[in-house]
């Protein structure tokens, strides 16, 4: 992990706060507790969560004579954390009336407040490890500003009216670029963080260490909703041939016939977006599938999803910047002359890969209860890459390994294809 100290430090912590804090401004009051899968967790949730994240791993070890706002708040807002004591069911957070959205707001300003003074104890005996605590915290709350996006879109979906989260829609552009394929010679390459590029980096993309890959190709961009039609249309979720033997048990059991927030028909193709139901267009990248119906449309395009070397391997040669505009829902690759090979890398969707999610050779896991945070999630799980359209700014980098369970269908996940020369 990174060691960035004073102001800055400071200024990060703030600035992230108040971001979280942001994105609910367009909440009603009654949204601030939705659940509508085990898999989601409140609005309200999320804000009092990070909050105890600071609260856990800085304030509690590190502030002298820090009083807890509640003691009930270790279980309420623990998530798996089971070295720090028990947490409350997970499926049942959009139980929890109480505290309120008031309480859970006054909550972390009494968190920010003592982090504040924390932060400005420039002779603290553990000033290292707190600026790296710290870091941790600001890079956790900035996860869980994405998945607050993901989670209400799904809350959201489930109500027969529709609701928005944001009324407006950015102009959008009916054409995308035509899909070109770019071959890449592989060879040794170093897979992993590169302190060269970032003052931060979680456990997981560490140690860096040589990797051999063979010449292979990538598309230039996302696969669209044009596309992914075309797949459908020719019974894609009907043929198991182009299926991993649990991805079509599952087609076969969730009754899948095509990605999780489309709406309408041919006449009248329409999408669940946080802008609420819109137009479906085939120019935007297909998103919300699920690591096997990726995998199917790769096998049915008679070609494949690349492995997480080659996605990293290719990004690094990509000019590269971690600063982005946040945008509600993936928009079209725009159909004109870039200095750029790879297109959408970073902005619309996570793009699945064919790698599990494995620690790397040298790993280790941190002490303590900090060292839960990825660790033990290295099992069943596939790896993700890039970045999408509700990814915070300053979030993204080449080695960043997000991973999920190749079922999972709420996040912003889509498809780059890749062949093997």
């Amino acid at each position: 992990m990174g060691n960035t100290g004073g102001l800055e430090l400071a200024g990060d912590f703030h600035a992230t706060r108040k971001q979280s804090v942001r994105a609910c401004e367009s909440l009603e009051l009654e949204d601030y507790g939705l659940q509508a899968a085990v898999f989601t967790s409140p609005p309200k949730w999320h804000l009092a969560h990070t909050s105890w994240f600071f609260e856990t791993f800085l304030l509690k070890p590190f502030a002298s004579g820090y009083e807890v706002f509640h003691p009930a708040y270790e279980v309420l807002f623990n998530s798996y954390y089971n070295a720090v004591g028990q947490q409350f069911p997970r499926a049942q957070r959009g139980l929890l009336s109480r505290p309120g959205v008031a309480r859970v707001l006054a909550y972390r300003e009494h968190v920010d407040n003592a982090m504040s003074r924390l932060l400005a104890e420039g002779k603290h005996p553990q000033r290292e490890l707190i600026n790296q605590h710290c870091r941790l915290g600001i890079e956790h709350e900035k996860q869980h500003q994405e998945l607050f996006y993901t989670d209400i879109k799904y809350s959201f979906s489930v109500n027969p009216l529709n609701p928005a989260l944001q009324a407006s829609v950015a102009p959008e552009s009916a054409h995308t670029t035509q899909m070109q394929w770019h071959e890449f010679s592989g060879g040794f390459f170093e897979l992993g963080f590169d302190s060269g590029n970032s003052t931060f980096a979680y456990d997981n993309e560490s140690p860096a260490h040589k990797v051999f890959i063979e010449p292979f190709s990538l598309a230039n961009r996302l696969v669209t909703n044009g596309e992914f039609q075309a797949f459908i249309d020719d019974g894609g979720y009907s043929n198991p041939a182009y299926w991993l033997a649990d991805g079509w048990a599952l087609v076969q059991e969730q009754k899948w016939s095509r990605p999780m927030y489309w709406r309408g028909g041919k006449a009248d193709p329409a999408e669940f977006t946080l802008y609420g139901l819109q137009p479906r267009l085939a120019s935007q990248p297909v998103c919300h599938l699920s690591g096997y119906e990726a995998d199917a449309y790769a096998n049915w395009a008679n070609a494949r999803l690349p492995t997480e070397a080659e996605w990293e391997f290719a990004a690094r040669q990509q000019s590269f910047s971690d600063k982005k505009a946040l945008a509600l829902h993936p928009q079209a690759a725009a159909p004109v002359k870039s200095t750029q090979t790879l297109l959408q890398l970073y902005d619309s969707c996570w793009q699945w890969t064919a790698s599990a999610y494995r620690a790397y050779p040298g790993f280790r896991v941190h002490e303590g209860a900090i060292g839960e945070y990825n660790g033990k999630f290295m099992s069943n799980q596939w790896v993700l890459r890039g970045g999408s359209c509700v990814t915070s700014a300053g979030h993204l980098r080449p080695s960043y390994r997000n991973f999920f369970y190749p079922e999972d269908r709420w996040q912003f996940s889509g498809i780059r294809l890749a062949k093997s020369l």
